[in-house]
């Protein structure tokens, strides 16, 4: 319908107070710039001007097309001093499992904030295998996920490990201390979504020559975990960072046996280098000063 040249021109006329001396200004013939203002009058089906003997006048109609060209100008300024700047804005799709949400994530967040202002975050906590397929489809820019879940292809960079502990309101069960496998095994237990490492890790430990198969609860949020454990329906697998940061939940680290420690857990900032390699690498930054 008009372009940023035709607004150029409209307010060139306004400053400069007629066609002739905006003709000067901007170098254009004169009737160049009537030429252009006449067509973009007749495409719009407006008259921007009013003529006169006087000179020319902005029409009602005239006056909202120059306030509303003059946002489109400084937008369009801003977003070409923000390329030729290379100033980091926009919107990041950031994929983060939930352990990283009561981790590293806030002071990430904050990290980043204040060094791009601009940036804007889109967030996503889900499992690593679903996250894991939404960033090879080009879903989410960069990841935070479980590293042995990550696709093939991608930048990796791993973040410290994670570890991992049994807890128990004490309240509602008393256990032998060490506790044994067979001990932790007849108790319900709550740990990570079925589909991810630690639940089959859980699954694993529990499993070898027992006759009845252990119960195994899985959620993939933390929050359900820690209350499903501090109200008493099993013990659960839980982070020791996140358990510290829910003191008030009451919950006691259960003491076992060497053979029923829970491995670590691996996370990794994934991204496809072609597709956000800026993004993801000041994410990874981020990450990795908020892990240490």
């Amino acid at each position: 319908m008009f372009g940023f040249r035709d607004i150029e021109i409209i307010t060139a006329i306004v400053r400069q107070g007629g066609f002739r001396a905006a003709s000067e200004n901007l170098g254009l013939a004169q009737s160049a710039i009537s030429r252009r203002v006449r067509h973009l009058e007749d495409r719009m089906k407006i008259a921007i001007f009013e003529r006169d003997g006087r000179g020319v006048r902005l029409t009602a109609a005239g006056r909202r097309l120059c306030d509303e060209a003059e946002v489109l100008v400084a937008q369009r300024d801003r977003i070409l001093g923000e390329l030729t700047q290379n100033v980091m804005a926009g919107v990041v799709r950031l994929g983060v499992a939930e352990t990283m949400t009561h981790t590293i994530l806030p002071s990430m967040l904050t990290d980043l904030r204040a060094r791009h202002p601009l940036l804007r975050f889109e967030i996503s906590v889900d499992t690593s295998e679903q996250m894991g397929a939404e960033l090879g489809q080009d879903e989410l820019d960069v990841v935070i996920m479980l590293r042995d879940q990550a696709p093939r292809g991608i930048h990796l960079t791993a973040l410290p490990p994670v570890t991992l502990g049994w807890f128990v309101s004490p309240q509602h069960f008393t256990l032998p201390c060490p506790a044994t496998i067979d001990d932790l095994a007849a108790l319900p237990i709550v740990t990570f979504p079925k589909s991810t490492t630690p639940h089959r890790r859980v699954v694993q430990l529990l499993s070898p020559g027992r006759r009845e198969v252990a119960a195994v609860h899985g959620s993939a949020s933390l929050a359900t975990v820690l209350h499903l454990v501090g109200q008493g329906f099993g013990i659960g697998t839980i982070p020791h960072d996140i358990v510290r940061s829910w003191s008030h939940a009451g919950l006691q680290e259960i003491d076992v046996t060497p053979d029923a420690r829970l491995p670590d857990l691996e996370f990794a900032i994934c991204y496809l280098p072609e597709r956000n390699e800026k993004f993801g690498q000041e994410v990874t930054r981020a990450a990795l000063a908020a892990a240490n």
